[in-house]
């Protein structure tokens, strides 16, 4: 028997290190070819490193969360053979781990929660520090109760199943109601499990609670719990991408609201038509048409810019990012040359890139290169909202919800939909101006929409 030694791929792209998201295995482990061992993930996307060879996991390189370097020592196997790594270096599932890795990841069984869910950062371990609810009478010297004690029940463990009702008296109501105290934790001695007065005098002598006072001199049991939830995988590529925009790109946000009254009874219109043809339309393929069209005005704001070097580049095609919520997190799937899309052919691709990133189908390409994002929370759009840039491009337009309001039009009050749209810039390369005309050429677009589609 010998010691197979995989070491972290090269992933291309110039990538030197990538961060360990999953083990799919642990010590002890039987692989065979072309079985998955770990996900791992660049900046762009998750990738999966499987076994080239059959046999018997020995020591995993890294912990979950780990940024490792490429070529670094990510797992060892017993093969059949000589393997590939020296004896000397440890064999069979004692063998120590290379230098690569840290002294303190000794095995997957100790230092790696590997859950149950599927594959992808989405399913990163949390640790739990404390779990249930303790109520103030157990800290310091508060009085305990004896667990061999009439309702001595576990602090905060109801005696009874969800929506039991337990049973007592009026008076022992009012009582317990005065004295804050829940009849849910009560152990009942009298007939058919009643509570008495007695087993409520017994509760408060054994310092079963702690009243915490309210106007209506109610108690509560304050909960205690603490929980860890560690921030690897995208997660983590989110919190860096966001401080890093955050930290070169000075921001600023320009709000104007939009009545999109005739937009939208021309969605609704064209979805009577052909939505059973062609699909159904939300408002976003309008929207980006009328990007697509104030950028050709603006090309300043279609652009990227590297302040390493000081240069701003401007693209001819419209690379639209579509941010997309997702289990995992916020990502960023690219609608590319969105100028050569119609409204339909935009609302399908806008529909299968958000699928793909939420379902972790989407390919690094996908992910990548965009020149400018749109952003919506759709019924959760509030009135007003501050984007923060996708680094490094230099714009990105935020849409609020659609609300109908009384609008005075024509010296009369209608009731007109209304909607904003909160869009943030760099104002390193785009004057204050700029960003308003552009918004408010975005704006002319959609409130008179037969714009949208004259060249």
């Amino acid at each position: 028997m010998g010691i197979h030694t995989i070491k972290m791929p090269d992933i291309g792209e110039g990538i030197a290190e990538v961060e360990l998201v999953e083990w799919h295995v642990k010590p002890g482990d039987t692989v065979v070819e072309d079985q998955l061992l770990a996900d791992v993930m660049t900046d762009k996307a998750t990738v999966q490193v499987p076994s080239p060879v059959h046999g018997t996991v020995v020591s995993l390189g890294g912990a979950v969360g780990e940024v490792m370097a490429v070529g670094s020592e990510l797992i060892r196997l017993e093969v059949e053979g000589a393997g590939n790594a020296s004896s000397s270096k440890g064999s069979g599932r004692a063998s120590s781990l290379s230098s690569s890795a840290p002294d303190a990841v000794i095995s997957a069984a100790k230092s790696v929660v590997v859950p149950d869910s599927k594959p992808g950062p989405e399913s990163a371990p949390e640790t739990t520090i404390e779990v249930g609810v303790r109520p103030m009478s157990e800290r310091g010297d508060a009085p305990r109760r004896d667990a061999a004690q009439p309702n001595a029940a576990a602090p905060g463990a109801a005696v009874r199943k969800a929506g039991e009702k337990p049973l007592a008296s009026p008076a022992v109501r009012k009582r317990a109601w005065d004295l804050g105290v829940q009849l849910q934790y009560l152990v009942g001695t009298g007939v058919a499990g009643r509570i008495t007065h007695a087993d409520l005098d017994a509760y408060v002598a054994q310092g079963a609670y702690t009243a915490v006072a309210t106007g209506r001199g109610a108690a509560y049991l304050l909960r205690d719990e603490e929980t860890q939830v560690p921030i690897i995988g995208l997660r983590r590529k989110i919190a860096q991408r966001m401080q890093e925009s955050k930290r070169r790109i000075p921001h600023f946000t320009y709000v104007e609201e939009v009545d999109v009254t005739e937009l939208d009874a021309l969605r609704e219109r064209l979805n009577i038509k052909w939505a059973s043809q062609r699909g159904k339309l939300t408002i976003l393929p309008f929207l980006a048409r009328a990007m697509i069209l104030a950028l050709r005005e603006f090309p300043q704001i279609n652009a990227r810019f590297d302040d390493d070097n000081g240069t701003v580049t401007r693209y001819a095609g419209v690379h639209l990012g579509i941010a997309a919520q997702t289990d995992a997190g916020l990502m960023v799937p690219v609608l590319r040359h969105a100028e050569t899309h119609d409204l339909w052919s935009c609302a399908v691709e806008i529909k299968r890139l958000a699928d793909a990133a939420r379902n972790g189908n989407a390919v690094r390409d996908e992910l990548s290169g965009s020149t400018i994002t749109l952003t919506s929370l759709g019924a959760l759009g509030g009135i007003v909202s501050t984007p923060v840039i996708n680094h490094p491009e230099v714009a990105i337009v935020g849409v609020n919800k659609v609300v109908e309001r009384p609008v005075i039009l024509n010296g009369a009050v209608v009731a007109r939909k209304i909607m904003n749209l909160s869009s943030s810039f760099d104002h390193r390369v785009v004057d204050g101006m700029h960003a308003a005309e552009f918004i408010q050429r975005i704006r002319g677009f959609l409130e008179c929409p037969a714009m949208l589609f004259i060249e």
